[in-house]
């Protein structure tokens, strides 16, 4: 078999994993055992480079198109999937062993899914801020420019208000958390939905400020510190 190609978008990180939606696939690959290389690209770079492969745009508002990482290539099918949930469907149509849909719940995983974005985009703002200050000057610029057009600049002018926002999405996922009998959020079965919940937090512990991640980390008992931990186990990546 060979190995399937991830494009995953470069930081001045040690190991430049941050951005939640590649880690996304990062951890099905690794849940599933499926051998993969990891492809840096700059933001800034991302259309150039997905055009080059052949990957999918979307359109803005204006019409204009717009390339987005992740992008997964899989030699041994020909297929070039992009985004995160449907690079995971692929993924678990084809390759179903040890599946991350379990039980037929694709359609259930994909509301989740949007319910979960639902209670972190409006503070997106800030955490992109953070974002930037890993990235080259030129490249914060350009990301600035871009992203910018989705949610109006300033992004950080009420900053203290992003993170009661933050706290109050994360105290819902806490009560989703407790209704279940095991440590997953489908009781004792692992699937996709703790992925995306693992993700976020990876990202946030991976740009924030010391202090910031410590405030995070104490919430709900630092029941996202633990889900992370539990996560990267299960996925062979801790």
């Amino acid at each position: 078999m060979q190995p399937l190609v991830l494009y995953d978008i470069l930081s001045d990180l040690p190991g430049n994993n941050w951005s939640p939606n590649p880690a996304k696939p990062r951890f099905v690959l690794s849940y599933k055992g499926l051998p993969f290389v990891t492809l840096w690209v700059d933001y800034a770079d991302i259309s150039i480079a997905m055009k080059a492969i052949g990957g999918k745009s979307s359109k803005r508002p204006d019409g204009s198109d717009v390339y987005s990482i992740p992008v997964l290539s899989d030699p041994n099918t020909g297929a070039i999937i992009t985004d995160s949930l449907e690079i995971a469907s692929y993924l678990e149509k084809t390759y179903p062993e040890k599946p991350i849909f379990p039980n037929s719940s694709e359609s259930l995983i994909r509301a989740f899914d949007s319910d979960h974005l639902g209670l972190i985009q409006p503070t997106i703002r800030s955490i992109w801020t953070r974002s930037m200050e890993i990235m080259s000057p030129a490249t914060a610029k350009f990301f600035m420019e871009v992203r910018s057009q989705d949610v109006p600049l300033p992004w950080d002018a009420n900053y203290d208000e992003d993170w009661a926002l933050l706290e109050k999405g994360y105290n819902t996922i806490y009560e989703w958390y407790q209704k279940t009998d095991g440590k997953w959020l489908m009781g004792d079965t692992f699937s996709y939905e703790d992925i995306i919940v693992a993700c976020y937090v990876l990202w946030y512990k991976r740009v924030m400020k010391e202090e910031e991640w410590a405030r995070i980390s104490s919430w709900n008992g630092g029941k996202w510190v633990q889900v992370l931990a539990d996560v990267e186990k299960e996925c062979k990546l801790a």
